[in-house]
C-alpha cells in the first residue's frame, strides 16, 4: 500500500495477490477499507487486487474543482494506464459502478469483465430512503461517521471535510442520469448485482443488465451494503463470474 503518480496527482491504492488484474472500485464516502471483506479472498481466489483510492477519498487528497462521475472514470482510466498496465477486471460497487461503467464505454479495452453492485445509473431506478436523506445533510449521526472516517485518513485533514460533502452532496443531487440506451455499445461481459432491499429497483438492474450486450442480472438478500453485510455470498459469486460461470448465454 502507498501512493503512486498518476498524471500529477498522488493516488492512494492498495496492491495484493498475483495473477489477472482485478481493480476495485469503492463507493462515495468511501476508501479502500471497505472492501476489506473481499481483498483478500480475492488475492487468494488468483487475482491481483488493486484498489485505489479516488480524488478526495481515503488517503488520497481532494483535487480542486467538482467530483463528477465523469472526472473519476477520467482518473480510474489514467490509474488503470500507469498501474495496472493491462486490461483488467473492475468490481464497482455504489459510486464505483458508475465508475466502472463510464470507464468501459470510454476506453473497453482496458477492461475485461466487470461487476457492478447496488447502483442506479439514473433517477429513474432510484429508491429514496432516510440514510440517504441524512446523507445530504451536514449535521446529521450517518454523516458525522462519514467524517469521522474521513478525518482518520484523509491528509487534506478534518476541517476539509464540509468542502468534500459539499461537493459530494451536489454530485449525487445531479448525477447519475445515463440514458441506458447509450449503454448498447458496451461489449464487456457485466453483471448487474444488487440486494433485495437495495437503494435501486430490481426493475432498473433488470432493464441495464437487458440493455449490455453481455448483461446479465444477480439479486442477492440483502441491502445496499452486500459487501460488508454477505461478504462470503457475494466473494463468492465475485470470483465465479470473474472466472467465466454462468456461460454468457443458455440454450
Amino acid at each position: 500500500m502507498g501512493y503512486i503518480d498518476v498524471a500529477g496527482t498522488q493516488v492512494w491504492h492498495e496492491v495484493a495477490g498475483d495473477g489477472d488484474p482485478l481493480v476495485l472500485l469503492h463507493g462515495g464516502f468511501a476508501s479502500a477499507s471497505s472492501f476489506y471483506g473481499q481483498t483478500p479472498v480475492l488475492a487468494a481466489a488468483g487475482y491481483r487486487v488493486y484498489v485505489p483510492e479516488r480524488r478526495a477519498h481515503g488517503h488520497t487528497r481532494d483535487v480542486e474543482g467538482p467530483i463528477t462521475y465523469s472526472l473519476m472514470a477520467d482518473d480510474t482510466i489514467a490509474y488503470l494506464e500507469t498501474a495496472v498496465q493491462a486490461p483488467a477486471h473492475l468490481v464497482g460497487w455504489s459510486d464505483g459502478a458508475v465508475v466502472a461503467l463510464l470507464v468501459a464505454l470510454r476506453r473497453p479495452e482496458l477492461v475485461r469483465r466487470m461487476v457492478l453492485i447496488g447502483q442506479y445509473y439514473n433517477s429513474s431506478g432510484k429508491i429514496e430512503n432516510p440514510l440517504t436523506d441524512e446523507l445530504l445533510k451536514l449535521d446529521t449521526e450517518v454523516t458525522g461517521f462519514l467524517r469521522q472516517m474521513y478525518a482518520a485518513e484523509s491528509p487534506d485533514g478534518a476541517d476539509h471535510f464540509p468542502v468534500v460533502h459539499a461537493k459530494m452532496v451536489q454530485m449525487f443531487l445531479t448525477e447519475p442520469e445515463l440514458d441506458l440506451e447509450s449503454l448498447r455499445g458496451v461489449e464487456t461481459p457485466t453483471l448487474v448485482l444488487q440486494g433485495d432491499r437495495d437503494e435501486v429497483t430490481v426493475e432498473h438492474s433488470q432493464a441495464v443488465a437487458d440493455t449490455l450486450a453481455k448483461g446479465r442480472l444477480a439479486v442477492l438478500p440483502g441491502t445496499h451494503m452486500l459487501p460488508l453485510e454477505s461478504p462470503d455470498v457475494l466473494n463468492a459469486l465475485l470470483v465465479s463470474y470473474l472466472r467465466g460461470d454462468p456461460p454468457e448465454s443458455g440454450f
